[in-house]
């Protein structure tokens, strides 16, 4: 995973920077949005490196259940970041329908440059999404997802300065308002997806978990069953089963290893603890 964010840093360096460029040279809302996104990208790609040194760590005597969390403390993180550069694009968007601001001075190098940097963000999503999927990495996929919305974001650009360039300038501060919400929407996403692992919700539904254990002969009865997720897709689950109070020692805890043989099989990876009550 750290190769993977050492990639994609280096990458969204050169798009910030070409960005910063266009953005400067044309005075256009649209583009400097665009390479503050791209700012951003370089950012929460310095932050997943640092974190993902902790959340790959073995749990320890302090964190028993490991450190995944803290991965997706850092997705998170990502949040924040795109908050504040939603504020401030919508603010100067607004700010330049209000005084009728507009880009100058926009060439057609401006245009080649801006329209490169998104085959870029097209290659940074694809080598990212792909990435993730193999590392089961909710950082990288929240962060595939932000960088997803450049690709729209850098369309917007291309588009506004393409207008700019035959007379419809006024236009770049209405798609800089869109590019804010497009950012505000990405963020919305991620936060679905990461509050649910940082407030422990079920993982697995309850029914289908119990029905899962009384497959395994000789249970009588599960009398409580829980489950939570890590940001690496691994199952915690508790389960309470109910056996004849006549079961030997030895046989109720082969009893318990059906069970978690049983809930591996059918959920994957999981770490599952089965507390053995007599019937």
């Amino acid at each position: 995973m750290r190769t993977a964010l050492i990639v994609v840093l280096v990458l969204n360096g050169v798009v910030a920077i070409a960005k910063v460029i266009v953005g400067a040279h044309t005075g256009a809302l649209t583009v400097l949005g665009a390479a503050l996104e791209s700012g951003l990208d370089m950012l929460n790609n310095v932050i997943g490196i640092m974190l993902v040194r902790v959340a790959s760590q073995a749990p320890d005597e302090e964190h028993p259940y490991g450190h995944d969390k803290f991965e997706t403390l850092g997705a998170i993180g990502i949040v924040g970041f795109l908050s504040i550069s939603c504020f401030e694009l919508l603010r100067e968007g607004i700010g330049a329908l209000i005084t009728s601001t507009r880009p100058h001075h926009v060439s057609a190098t401006d245009i080649v440059v801006i329209a490169a940097t998104l085959i870029v963000n097209v290659f940074v999503v694809t080598y990212e999404r792909r990435r993730g999927r193999a590392l089961n990495s909710v950082f990288l996929m929240a962060d595939a997802s932000h960088t997803a919305s450049d690709i729209l974001v850098t369309l917007m650009a291309v588009a506004a300065l393409a207008l700019a360039s035959v007379g419809w300038a006024r236009l770049d501060a209405l798609l800089s308002i869109a590019v804010a919400l497009i950012i505000a929407r990405s963020g919305a996403q991620i936060l679905r997806q990461s509050i649910p692992i940082l407030v422990d919700e079920r993982a697995i539904d309850a029914a289908r978990l119990r029905g899962v254990v009384l497959g395994v002969p000789e249970i009588r009865e599960v009398r409580n069953v829980r489950s939570r997720s890590t940001a690496s897709g691994q199952l915690f689950a508790e389960v309470t089963i109910a056996v004849s109070g006549a079961t030997p020692v030895d046989e109720a805890h082969r009893l318990a290893d059906a069970v978690e043989a049983a809930i591996e099989r059918e959920f994957g990876t999981s770490q599952v603890t089965v507390h053995v009550e007599p019937a």
